[in-house]
């Protein structure tokens, strides 16, 4: 009798497996056929306008210590001047509290017209020979796009 029910056993679980993946195949191809070819608009590549991008950029300096106050000095005229520029949207100077001679200029502009712009202003061009003298090593100027913006 023992014999008996595990062959009904092995029986029916054999059966309930393959009418599951009969189920399963059937499934499959029906899912396969229902699929229709998403048609992709034509786009004129020369009505597209590029994106205009926002920038970002990171001026990391070393400063000699003796002329830390000549550089604090120097950079609340550059940071009002550059902030009241039609393209810049925020430019901020940052001094490491761990190195007071170091100092981060960290700005964010419209786009690179903008940052052209800014690097023929004359305060700007002035800036280099002016302060060439206090730098400990030459700075790290970075120059990021913004990656999303809506």
């Amino acid at each position: 009798m023992k014999n008996y029910f595990s062959l009904i056993l092995k029986y029916y679980t054999m059966k309930t497996r393959l009418l599951l993946l009969s189920l399963g195949f059937a499934a499959l191809l029906s899912a396969c056929n229902q699929q229709k070819p998403v048609e992709t608009p034509a786009v004129d590549s020369a009505a597209v306008a590029p994106a205009v991008t926002q920038k970002l950029i990171t001026a990391k300096v070393f400063l000699k210590t003796e002329k830390v106050a000549d550089f604090i000095a120097a950079a609340k005229a550059m940071v009002d001047s550059s902030n009241a520029e039609a393209g810049c949207i925020s430019y901020q100077l940052y001094q490491n509290p761990y190195d007071q001679s170091q100092f981060i200029f960290v700005e964010v502009w419209k786009d690179q017209a903008a940052i052209d712009a800014h690097f023929a202003m004359p305060y700007f061009t002035a800036w280099g020979p002016k302060t060439q003298d206090w730098m400990a090593m030459p700075a790290e100027l970075k120059i990021y796009d913004v990656a999303a913006q809506n």
